[in-house]
């Protein structure tokens, strides 16, 4: 998943602007008691979603895939002051961490997080967004992007994460359903002319996708 070598990433992240208290807290206590820390956005990353953000000024934004929300609370440092962050995460025990970190936070008041299947709820959600955040099963990338793309607002933003899978996307040898489906989903959005996209290789790889 990191495609920088150590030394490179160090100098790019102390010459980037560094994690809040509050992230470093969840950065830390993730990988000492969470499964699978790696899913954690993380520094880098979560530096470029709070830019980006900051840069579109949403007023709307969907996550899919909340994790211990590091990704959640960099995305709601774009959020303008009457704006609202609603996060969706199938784990109903990691949620219970999770609201905790967001209870601690500057924007307690502008985060919802919905507990369930994601494919069932997101039709619910009668709101247009500016910014749409997918970080969650592999397998259904492309049927969140369906799900999504016509509520995204003109000029609205998608953003995919892990498309790139840890290199597996370019290796021939790879298979798997997790894999095949990050190459469908890469090669729909890339041909869909309803969006401009640009792959941010990123750690794992960031799909952005932009709403014409």
């Amino acid at each position: 998943m990191e495609f920088l070598p150590d030394d490179l990433q160090r100098y790019v992240e102390d010459h980037s602007e560094p994690e809040s208290d509050l992230l470093q807290q969840i950065n830390r206590e993730t990988h000492l008691h969470v499964l699978k820390p790696r899913m954690l956005s993380g520094h880098l990353q979560g530096r470029v979603l709070s830019m980006l953000s900051h840069m579109i000024q949403p007023k709307n934004i969907l996550e899919i895939g909340t994790y211990t929300g590091y990704a959640a609370l960099c995305l709601a440092e774009g959020l303008r002051t009457d704006g609202k962050l609603i996060t969706i995460d199938n784990n109903e025990e990691l949620s219970v961490r999770t609201k905790q970190y967001f209870a601690q936070s500057d924007y307690s008041d502008q985060i919802e997080m919905m507990v369930g299947n994601a494919i069932d709820i997101i039709p619910t959600l009668q709101t247009s967004w500016d910014l749409v955040f997918i970080d969650a099963d592999k397998e259904n990338y492309s049927n969140y992007f369906d799900q999504v793309i016509d509520q995204v607002n003109n000029g609205g933003f998608i953003i995919a994460d892990n498309v790139l899978w840890s290199g597996k996307v370019f290796d021939e040898s790879k298979n798997d359903k997790a894999t095949e489906s990050i190459r469908e989903f890469n090669q729909k959005v890339h041909t869909d002319s309803r969006v401009q996209d640009v792959l941010f290789p990123i750690r794992d790889g960031l799909m952005i996708l932009r709403k014409i």
